[in-house]
């Protein structure tokens, strides 16, 4: 028998189907790559209702391409709306977060059954009810490893649903994760991105803390390059961005969630900080780091984001040295704090709001990729070629292109950037 495997939304989704296509191949599944497999997986995300439409379309498209495969659904959209995702048309099995770990075992339970029964829908149990860890480590179609090191969140922001989807949240140990990065060097990976929902949270599960991690994986052998997914700000210490500046192996690449530059809206997020400490953190970064690489997670459109707080968020955003904002038009998500929130923004506001910061961001990131003209930076090349080029991105995540070589694939290469090309935003070296 052959599976297929289909991922949506974060890099966390991605590291977990890898464990999920490890489960089968277990069981002696191998996996499907010229179409028509027995099962299809498929990973969901539900960060937005533009996210839970993406699901439900990619999930009648894979039953079309393959319409005898058993569909078994799981991820956050499975989590948060089994029944929905339970009444598409050829989805046989729907697990939730919990049962993601042991999705093999319900896929033999299924197929040991006499009678075929639509399982959909009964197996998505409460998310408060999950305490397990499950470690899980992917490679991809690059060079990159995605490293699962935390899961699940306690904050409960007032527009997200990840707390209800993915639990409370939980690690694995600093050695079990070690052993995982280790393994890693032996199959030749060269850098590792630490992937998790709250990853600055590290530690409740094994009374260990972030900084630890990070100072036992900065001693892994063999592995170049370490990069840390995203970071709450209030959870960025200045041990971790000390540590951070001298390491060798960690990438002077930060992604730090802001999601409003108003207090006003923050309040009304649950967030933990205000914009002081924000741009403080900032601030700091660029002091130990000039060439790091800062993007900023952006919500346009909030409930409560009155045009001023908006106006005032846009100035702030303006003024603070970031190199790229991760726009996210707000979207209503069922459970969450933000639906009592009175203050509404049109859907012909939200949008407008958006295409102000995605276009200040165009214009943060080519700044920043023209500040880097001159210098030079280490850059690891990814498998794929494309019309004869290879690709690949420095630690402070520039894009690279180079002729095609296949003796530097993989490898940490030193490069000078000398060579802008502002319409790909690439540097030819």
């Amino acid at each position: 028998m052959t599976a297929a495997y289909y991922t949506l939304g974060c890099k966390l989704n991605f590291a977990e189907t890898s464990s999920i296509g490890k489960q089968l191949e277990a069981l002696g599944i191998e996996k499907e790559t010229g179409g028509n497999a027995d099962i299809c997986i498929v990973n969901t995300c539900s960060v937005t209702d533009i996210a839970d439409r993406k699901c439900r379309q990619a999930i009648r498209r894979i039953k079309s391409l393959n319409p005898r495969a058993m569909i078994v659904v799981t991820g956050c959209y499975a989590q948060l709306n089994p029944a929905a995702v339970g009444g598409i048309d050829g989805v046989d099995l729907v697990l939730g977060t919990g049962e993601k770990a042991k999705l093999a075992e319900y896929i033999a339970d299924y197929m040991r059954s006499e009678k075929k029964t639509n399982l959909s829908g009964v197996k998505a149990g409460a998310a408060e009810d999950i305490v397990e860890f499950s470690p899980s480590c992917s490679r991809g179609n690059r060079t990159r490893y995605f490293l699962k090191v935390q899961d699940g969140c306690d904050y409960y922001c007032s527009y997200c649903a990840i707390p209800f989807a993915r639990g409370k949240s939980r690690n694995g140990s600093i050695k079990d994760i070690v052993k995982m990065a280790e393994s890693v060097a032996i199959e030749g990976g060269k850098e590792i991105v630490l992937t998790g929902i709250n990853i600055g949270d590290f530690g409740k599960s094994t009374n260990e803390d972030f900084f630890q991690l990070i100072r036992a994986l900065d001693k892994v052998d063999k592995v170049e390059r370490f990069r840390i997914s995203s970071i709450e700000p209030n959870l960025l210490t200045g041990e971790i961005l000390e540590f951070i500046a001298s390491s060798g192996k960690f990438a002077p690449h930060f992604h730090i969630p802001l999601q409003s530059g108003s207090d006003n809206v923050l309040k009304l997020m649950g967030r933990r900080y205000k914009k002081a400490l924000f741009a403080e953190k900032v601030s700091h970064i660029r002091k130990l780091i000039p060439n790091a690489f800062i993007g900023v997670d952006v919500i346009a459109g909030s409930p409560g984001e009155t045009n001023e707080f908006f106006k005032e968020s846009l100035l702030f955003l303006k003024e603070l040295p970031v190199a790229k904002l991760h726009v996210f038009t707000y979207s209503e998500r069922k459970g969450t704090k933000a639906l009592e929130i009175n203050h509404r923004v049109s859907p012909e506001e939200k949008k407008d709001r958006s295409r102000q910061l995605i276009d200040l961001s165009s214009n943060k990131t080519l700044d920043f990729y023209r500040s880097q003209v001159g210098k030079q930076q280490q850059v690891i090349y990814e498998h794929s070629v494309k019309g004869g080029k290879m690709h690949g991105f420095t630690g402070n995540y520039l894009k690279i292109e180079s002729n095609h070589d296949d003796s530097l694939v993989n490898q940490l290469v030193s490069v000078t950037l000398n060579v802008l090309s502002e319409q790909d935003l690439q540097f030819i070296v």
